[in-house]
Parts: structure tokens; C-alpha cells; sequence
């Protein structure tokens, strides 16, 4: 994408560090914002505030300006501007540490991104943004702790899979309440791709609100408007403002199914693909506080799988298994059931890339963290479904896309779809003997606690396990009870006792049920909890703890737990 790079060489950025006396007289400028500055603040900074990947010394933080009416978002209109950003130790900015100018334009859809520098390891801080004597809401952030600390626990906010078409974003609300979390995780599906009618809420896909543009995202100005529309939402906007985000996308961040030349959801009449998602990539990192290619600079590169390392404690690998993955393998008839088995397991075959797969056995074989996580867009543990009525196949993958109708026991769009690269991150885990490898997932609607054995067949007598997968369940986007149409724990229930009957390493599984998860780890333990929403459609909606399960450091096994954390 060369011309995606020279757009933005001619942004300006300018950093200062404010200490000593200077220091000062920044915080006294900082600290006098009039009440009618911050209400034309909510003007010019219609979307918000957010921050991302913290490190224990650098975070990441993003808005957007509208500087006139007619600089909307993908409009490539307006006048390039000089925005103000400000961090302080405390909310009233009396006590401002760091300060700079960031100049920006149509040519990146006005948004502003700067990689703090020089903060505290393990510290909270407050950020905002000023242009033109008005001001931003007020940010919160905080940094990794150091990387030779060893904190007393970590917790982590998980989330996925958010249709805007298909609710309201009560699990961002429920986190953005809580007061106890460090950071919240975002493992994919941040936004979708479809126009309204496409894809919505429950059987019918009624539409609870509308997609902006009103038709599938394509273009470059599609892709900002629809990032725009979602930074638009309050409750989004109130959990950015109030904890870093740690990201990562799965397919619909472009299209639906994508695989690193083409997507399910891609037509010959939307054009070349690879421009497509050039496009799509280009709004993502525009719109989101996230590194790529290990900067917060526009136009870097593409490459988003990263580390982010708190203390001794923990480590998160942020896996990216879409731009580097193979097709996946067509199951349908009259494909040959024999030569799809051999396909999905064909070691020329990719999910992870050859080069992430160096780098991700890297992550997993680092001695100076306890433990592992792996932030994985698309489920890892094995599932098979031998034993699944067929007539309740087809609305199983209507939500999950599990299950082959020709009787393949594979999710091929996930690692079942890609047996020699599992095999090969298992079998690392086992012949270098890590300990404590967490893989926690979004993508398919549903809770999961699962270990994952090293081969299913002996599972069973022998019970080994090379780690531990906890998948969260979708914030709005459909599962299994909304697509059949059905009363929770009805049909729902019949299919989750058969998978787990099939599948002995899957020790809780949820078909029914939205909402959000939060994530705690200690030295002894990491614990999952699941927390749900009531009914999407309600703005109001209640939240209620649904299940904790736990793995005991060392174990590679869970286990079911009473209560949730704090």
C-alpha cells in the first residue's frame, strides 16, 4: 500500500515533556476549561476518547475532531488542524506530565493519534485533547506495571462480537461501571460490514438501529462512517474514556469469512479484494488506538499480531488469523468427505502464516512471564459432532459455522479447519513443557471453558491438556437460541449436552446467552467469569453473573468456580 504511507508524510507531530517550571505553566493553562469550552468540546469531539495497548512506560491515545459541519467522517472534507493533547496525574489537570501538538486532516479522516512516552509503569492517568479553546472528555488510562514487577493480579474486561444492527451495547455499559478493571481485551468483530435488513436482531434480523452508510461497507469513506457510527454510541464511548483497549480483528473489521486473498462476503462487482481491505485496514488503524507494525504512526504497515507484557505476571499475544490464512476448505458437496479431511489437515495449509507462528511459539516459550495469554479471534480448542441431530445442523452453523452438513466433524474457519497449525502450536507447548498457555476467544456467540488435549482420542483415558481455552460470548450478535427462534434452554441445551458428550475437554458451554466476561489473573490462578444481559432490544437491560470457571497455574485443566471475582 504505497500510497496509504504517502498520504500521511505530510502529518505533523510534535511532542514536549512538561516538567520543572515549564511543566507548571502548562498545568495552569491546562486547568482553567470553562463550562462553555467543554460543551463546544462535545462539538468538535463527537466520538469520543479512547486509549490502547499500554505498555509500562508508553499508551497509546485517540480521538476525533469535526473542526467544521462539513467535515464529516469520510467526506475527505475540512481543513487540517492542529489539535492539542494534555495527560495529567490527576482528573482536573493540575498536574500535567506530558503535552503536544498533533496536526490532522482529511487525508486521515481527522483523527488523532499519539504513543505517549515517558509515563509510570503501573500508574493511572488522565488524557484529554483541546482545539480551538474547546476540550475533549476527559480520558482515563493506565500503564503496564514494569517489566520486572510482579503485580498481585491483572483483570481484563473481554469482549467480541458487537452488531450494532442487532442491540444496544449494554455489556460496554455494565464494564464501563465497573471500577476494578486494568484494561478490557476486544478479540474481533468490532464493527460489521453489513447494510441495514443484512444481518440484525434475532430471527427476523430486525434491525434495533440502522447501519451508517445504509448499504455494506466497501469503500474507504464506508469504512470511516461505519467506525464513526460505532464511536458514536455512548456506551462505547464511556468504556473507551474509561479503560485501555487491547485489540485485535476477526473477519467483519472487512468482511465476512475472509481469508488473505478473498472473503465468503466478497463479490467480483465490490472490486479487487486486496484493495478492499487495504481500505478496511487503513480506517482501522485511523480509527483505533492500536500499534501497527509497533507504532501508533498512520500508514506503518498492517501487521497487528503484538505483545504487551505486564510485569512477571503475564503476557497477552495479540494473534491476527485473518490476513495470513489459507481458504478455507469448501466441505459442501460434492467436495469428497475423504479429500476434505486430507485439506484440513494438509501442512501447506496456513491459519496462523509462517511468519506469525515463529513469533507465536516465541510468545509461548518466553521464561521471564508466568503466564502465556493468547488473544485468539477464532476458537482453538478441537469439537466434533458426531452424535448432533441433522436437523438442528444447519441452524447450529447459521450461528457458528460448525458444522459441516456433509458430516465433517471441523469448524473450518477456525483451527478445525487447520489441524497441522494447531498440532504445531500444541505440540510445541508440550515437547518445550510451558506451563500456564491461556487462550482467550471471541468470534462464535458463546461461552467456553475448554482445555485442549494434545491429542482428543486418548483425552478421554489420559486427560492431557497443553493449556486452557476461555471463549466469551457475543455483546448483540446472534446465537444459537435468537437463529432457531426457540425459548433458552430448549433446543439449545440438547445441542450443548451432545458437543460436550462428544467432546470431553469442554467443561461449559453456553449457546443462549450476550454479554461480556472479565478476565482475573493472580500467580495461583486465572479466573473467567461471564456475566449476561437480558433482552438486546432493551436499552435498559439487566446484567447478572452467569458462571466462573478457573485454571490452577501448572494444570493445563479447569474447573468450575462459585462466585465471581471482587
Amino acid at each position: 500500500m504505497p500510497d496509504v504511507t504517502r498520504l500521511d508524510k505530510s502529518v505533523r507531530r510534535r511532542t514536549v515533556l512538561a516538567t520543572g517550571a515549564a511543566g507548571a505553566g502548562v498545568a495552569t493553562v491546562a486547568a482553567g476549561v470553562s463550562a462553555p469550552a467543554e460543551a463546544a468540546g462535545r462539538r468538535h469531539f463527537q466520538h469520543g476518547v479512547a486509549s490502547g495497548d499500554p505498555t509500562a512506560h508508553r499508551v497509546v491515545i485517540w480521538t476525533r475532531v469535526t473542526p467544521t459541519a462539513a467535515s464529516t467522517p469520510g467526506s475527505g472534507k475540512g481543513p487540517r488542524v492542529e489539535v492539542v493533547w494534555e495527560v495529567a496525574k490527576d482528573r482536573k489537570f493540575r498536574k500535567v506530565v506530558r503535552r503536544g501538538t498533533f496536526t490532522t486532516g482529511p487525508d486521515r479522516d481527522h483523527t488523532v493519534k499519539v504513543d505517549v512516552g515517558k509515563l509510570a509503569p503501573a500508574t493511572w492517568y488522565f488524557y484529554r485533547f483541546r482545539y480551538r479553546g474547546t476540550v475533549s472528555r476527559v480520558g482515563r488510562m493506565r500503564t503496564a506495571p514494569g517489566m520486572l514487577s510482579l503485580p498481585g493480579h491483572l483483570r481484563f474486561g473481554v469482549v467480541s462480537c458487537a452488531n450494532l444492527q442487532a442491540g444496544w451495547f449494554t455489556a460496554y455499559r455494565a464494564l464501563a461501571k465497573r471500577n476494578d478493571l486494568h484494561a478490557v481485551l476486544h478479540l474481533g468483530d468490532y464493527l460489521y460490514e453489513y447494510g441495514p435488513g443484512q444481518y440484525g436482531y434475532g430471527f427476523d434480523d430486525v434491525d434495533i438501529r440502522k447501519h451508517q452508510p445504509a448499504h455494506e461497507m466497501v469503500s474507504l469513506a464506508d469504512y470511516r462512517q461505519r467506525h464513526a457510527q460505532y464511536k458514536r454510541d455512548a456506551d462505547l464511548q464511556d468504556l473507551h474514556a474509561k479503560y485501555p483497549f487491547i485489540v485485535t480483528w476477526d473477519d467483519h473489521e472487512v468482511t465476512n469469512d475472509q481469508w488473505r486473498a478473498g472473503a465468503e462476503n466478497h463479490n467480483d462487482d465490490e472490486g479487487n479484494y486486496k484493495r478492499r481491505r487495504a481500505r478496511a485496514h487503513r480506517a482501522y488503524d485511523e480509527w483505533m488506538p492500536a500499534r501497527m507494525d509497533g507504532t501508533a504512526a498512520l500508514g506503518d504497515g498492517d501487521r497487528l499480531y503484538r505483545r504487551l507484557r505486564f510485569g512477571r505476571l503475564a503476557e497477552i499475544s495479540m494473534l491476527d488469523l485473518r490476513s495470513y490464512r489459507d481458504q478455507q476448505v469448501e466441505t459442501a458437496a460434492p467436495t469428497p468427505v475423504p479429500a476434505a479431511e486430507a485439506e484440513v489437515s494438509d501442512p501447506d495449509r496456513t491459519l496462523v502464516g509462517r511468519q506469525q507462528m515463529l513469533w507465536l511459539k516465541r510468545s509461548l516459550s518466553r521464561k521471564r512471564v508466568q503466564w502465556k495469554i493468547i488473544g485468539n479471534p477464532v476458537m482453538i480448542a478441537p469439537v466434533t459432532f458426531a452424535q448432533v441431530p441433522q436437523e438442528i445442523v444447519g441452524p447450529i452453523n447459521d450461528v457458528t459455522g460448525l458444522i459441516p452438513m456433509d458430516g465433517l466433524p471441523y469448524n473450518v474457519d477456525q483451527w478445525d479447519g487447520y489441524t497441522d497449525d494447531r498440532r504445531e502450536v500444541l505440540s510445541y507447548i508440550r515437547n518445550h513443557q510451558i506451563k500456564d498457555a491461556l487462550f482467550v476467544t471471541g468470534d462464535i456467540h458463546s461461552g467456553w471453558a475448554c482445555e485442549l488435549p494434545y491429542d482428543p482420542a486418548t483425552y478421554p483415558a489420559q486427560g492431557d491438556s497443553a493449556g486452557v481455552e476461555f471463549v466469551c460470548s457475543s455483546v448483540t450478535s446472534n446465537n444459537l437460541k435468537d437463529i432457531t427462534n426457540t425459548p433458552p434452554r430448549t433446543t439449545s441445551r440438547a445441542v450443548e449436552q451432545v458437543i460436550m458428550e462428544n467432546n470431553r475437554h469442554i467443561k461449559y458451554l453456553n449457546f443462549d446467552d450476550h454479554g461480556f466476561s472479565v478476565l482475573d489473573i493472580t500467580a495461583k490462578r486465572a479466573q473467567m467469569d461471564w456475566f449476561i444481559i437480558g433482552d438486546r432490544a432493551d436499552k435498559t437491560t439487566t446484567v447478572n453473573h452467569t458462571a466462573s470457571w478457573r485454571t490452577l497455574s501448572g494444570s493445563g485443566k479447569v474447573q468450575a468456580v462459585d462466585r465471581p471475582v471482587g
